[in-house]
């Protein structure tokens, strides 16, 4: 936890899903032409569209793209020992990844085929818009234990140490790969995790899986801070998807990044993903003014300590030691800056009358040692920690995006079948 419109609604958007539905009928409306992408540039004014995300690019979409509404975010073990068969697994994921982002159904879709044989795409997704889905795969470390990989794993992917208060859950934690769905509809991004495990049945499982609402950080300049489930806005000054200095420097692995043995990793990030349980009914129970003590900002307006405005420039030593801004801040952590596309989550209660609910946290970094490593550390003595719990935990290497309709997921680290 560190800092639309249209023509004529479908049915689907009237009646609505899980309180999202009118919401989401207005954003999918706009129709399915392809919001722009040229390398890690973003079409802000397509933000508000909710059609398709362009899914080519130097870079994968589902990093710097505005974040959308809802996440489906699997992690998966490999099963096969064939190398080229996992290869073309790679292969067929990246042609159902390519049709499900532009609103079409996977292969010869979910009816009309041989009557005998299981149609090719699942079929929940007919007749939804694209809702903005985009499709982001990273491969974990335990994936280089595989398929000869050893001497192809990047330095910066390393095993993530164990931080003061984590309490992980193995079962909820780490993975061979993961895909990360993103969209404005809840069904379209469980429809696309659902139709890739399905085509990698026999080769891949699902190791875990997480649902997220409400997103808590934003990549578009100037969009409204989202607030996380504790009522704080959260990620006031995350990177924008339009900042590409920015990015450069802090998201997109380069080639100075890289060692040889690596080098397919440029144009790439890496990813850490923590799940966070809050324990909501104690902060509920917290005063105001120790909540906005323990933040470092103020409630209503976002603004850190002694400011008027949500965006003024933080004056951290105004601020509590223990004060969670003033920990998470690039001043206090060597300018470490970390790109934010979390979601809130609640899966159901503990089964003592606690909702389970929390921060599903994903950061985006150019090295992870420089980036969460560094920070989560200095987070050891954030007052946050009282009410907040670590209980998943996983890092993942981001190859860069696929250039065209030739190219496929993973392909330049498996170059002898490119």
């Amino acid at each position: 936890m560190t800092e639309t419109q249209g023509s004529s609604p479908s049915r689907r958007s009237l009646i609505g899903w899980g309180g999202a539905g009118l919401a989401l009928g207005a954003a999918a409306a706009g129709g399915a032409v392809a919001m722009t992408r040229t390398g890690d540039d973003v079409d802000p004014t397509a933000a508000d569209v909710g059609a398709a995300v362009g899914f080519h690019g130097t870079n994968q979409a589902g990093i710097a793209t505005p974040v959308q509404d809802r996440l489906h975010f699997a992690a998966f073990d490999v099963t096969t020992t064939d190398r080229a068969e996992f290869v073309r697994l790679l292969k067929d994921w990246t042609e159902a990844a390519r049709r499900m982002t532009a609103g079409k159904a996977v292969g010869e879709g979910a009816y009309g085929g041989l009557a005998e044989a299981p149609p090719d795409d699942t079929g929940e997704a007919l007749g939804l818009k694209p809702s903005r889905l985009t499709l982001t795969v990273g491969f974990g470390p335990s994936l280089f234990a595989k398929f000869d990989l050893a001497d192809r794993r990047p330095d910066a992917l390393v095993d993530l140490p164990t931080f003061a208060g984590d309490a992980l859950d193995a079962a909820r934690s780490n993975g061979d790969l993961c895909v990360q769905a993103c969209a404005d509809d809840p069904q379209v991004a469980v429809h696309a995790i659902r139709n890739l495990a399905r085509i990698g049945m026999g080769k891949v499982v699902i190791r875990w899986s997480q649902l997220g609402f409400g997103k808590t950080s934003s990549t578009t300049p100037d969009a409204q801070t989202p607030r996380n489930l504790m009522g704080f806005k959260d990620g006031t000054r995350n990177i924008a998807g339009t900042e590409t200095d920015r990015l450069k420097k802090f998201v997109w692995v380069g080639e100075k990044d890289v060692k040889e043995n690596s080098a397919w990793m440029v144009g790439g990030s890496y990813l850490v993903a923590r799940r966070i349980r809050m324990h909501i009914e104690t902060w509920d129970r917290t005063s105001l003014q120790e909540q906005e003590d323990i933040f470092g900002r103020d409630k209503g307006e976002g603004a850190p300590v002694g400011k008027a405005k949500e965006r003024d420039e933080p004056f951290l030593k105004a601020m509590k030691p223990d004060a969670h801004v003033r920990l998470a801040h690039p001043d206090s952590n060597h300018g470490a800056t970390i790109l934010r596309r979390g979601y809130s989550f609640t899966d159901g209660t503990d089964g003592l009358g606690r909702l389970e609910a929390g921060l599903f946290f994903l950061a985006y970094q150019r090295d992870v040692r420089e980036g969460f490593i560094r920070v989560q550390r200095n987070l050891a003595s954030d007052a946050l920690n009282e009410y907040i719990q670590h209980v998943g935990s996983a890092v993942f290497a981001v190859p860069p995006g696929v250039r065209d309709k030739d190219d496929w997921w993973g392909r330049t680290l498996f170059s002898k079948e490119a």
